[in-house]
């Protein structure tokens, strides 16, 4: 494994951590739980790592935060679309304001839409497509507020340097600069 990998493989179980840790700071919006640090940890793994290892952060995190009981199977579907078109955003755009996006609409729309036949086939809950939508949408919009603060601060202290290493860092910049 390179020395990359493992380096965001170790941040990915970092912000999964932090997911957990903070998973009692949680909202009740209807039927739902929601989590505005896990949106925040979407927003900068996926900036910071990248689609995949973003998803496999929100889905440990999600997975751990059902083991404990502090979390819903609807975790899954919100957290991990957020995750992924907030990774895969930023990744094809360099704008930080798309990766907010990414993360609004793949939790709220896309994954709220899948907690339709997770709550009604496997929970047994009488659900509406767009029952999700709102609450996932509210508790994004705290963590994407949270993430805006916060995300824009690690990229100025160079936390992708530190991921990535610095001579990987260095050539990209020049690499920017020079377009």
């Amino acid at each position: 494994m390179k020395n990359t990998q493992l380096r965001k493989l170790t941040m990915a179980a970092l912000f999964a951590a932090l997911a957990v840790v903070c998973s009692p700071l949680s909202i009740p919006v209807g039927a739902s739980k929601c989590f505005p640090v896990q949106h925040f940890v979407n927003i900068a793994s996926g900036v910071f790592l990248g689609p995949w290892y973003s998803v496999g952060a929100a889905f440990v995190a999600s997975l751990i935060r059902n083991l404990m009981g502090t979390g819903s199977l609807l975790a899954f579907p919100g957290s991990m679309c957020g995750a992924f078109l907030c990774g895969l955003l930023y990744r094809k755009l360099k704008k930080l304001p798309f990766a907010y996006i990414g993360e609004l609409f793949g939790t709220a729309v896309i994954g709220g839409m899948l907690c339709f036949p997770i709550a009604t086939m496997i929970m047994s809950q009488e659900a509406a497509l767009f029952m999700y939508v709102l609450p996932f949408f509210i508790s994004s919009c705290g963590g994407t507020i949270i993430a805006a603060i916060i995300v824009p601060a690690l990229k100025k202290a160079g936390l992708e340097r530190l991921i990535i290493g610095n001579s990987i860092a260095k050539s990209k910049e020049e690499t920017a600069n020079a377009r």
